[in-house]
């Protein structure tokens, strides 16, 4: 679902020990500092050479706006909001954990598909799921939610969820599948 409210991103240019204080502008302003400057110099110079030299001065601040943009975030700390989770931010363990959800469907596919062996495959689901309980378990606690932990990394494999059946070849998909792993075909609600 796209939203239309516009959304606040942090600004990467803020100055770590001031808020509110952004360092992106002062690379245009030294810039145009040093442009005025150059066109104070060279006043008897023609008037494309000025321009020309005036255009490289700004483009120059605004490379190193850029460039100050990119490495920011690099040296910084962790915004404030950004929740430490066993070391890790919540976010990272989040973004894993669907990863390795996603690790288990596309695993339960390629079985399907005859891509995994079924030794090869109970090896890999078993070390998957694990993953996942534990990635679930430091993002929610020890002891809470387990039940909804459990039913999560079993929805993953396909355990719990109904399978819909193809309506072409009766073969068994997920639950969110849209088109049948075995023929292709579109799957009907």
């Amino acid at each position: 679902m796209t939203s239309t409210k516009a959304r606040r991103q942090p600004d990467m240019a803020a100055a770590p020990a001031a808020p509110g204080v952004h360092v992106g502008p002062f690379f245009l302003i030294v810039a145009l500092s040093v442009s005025i400057i150059a066109f104070l110099v060279l006043r008897g110079q023609p008037l494309a050479a000025l321009t020309l030299i005036a255009i490289t001065l700004v483009g120059a601040g605004l490379t190193a706006a850029a460039m100050y943009r990119t490495v920011a975030p690099l040296g910084g700390d962790l915004p404030e909001d950004a929740a430490m989770v066993g070391g890790r931010t919540r976010a990272a363990l989040e973004r894993d954990k669907a990863l390795t959800l996603r690790a288990i469907k596309e695993l339960e596919f390629d079985r399907a598909m005859g891509k995994v062996s079924d030794a090869d495959y109970a090896e890999m689901r078993d070390r998957l799921r694990a993953r996942a309980v534990r990635l679930m378990t430091q993002l929610d606690g020890a002891a809470m939610y387990r039940a909804q932990i459990e039913r999560d990394a079993l929805d993953a494999a396909g355990s719990t969820a109904v399978p819909s059946a193809c309506a072409a070849c009766g073969t068994p998909n997920d639950t969110d599948a849209r088109f049948c792993k075995q023929c292709g075909k579109a799957i009907t609600a």
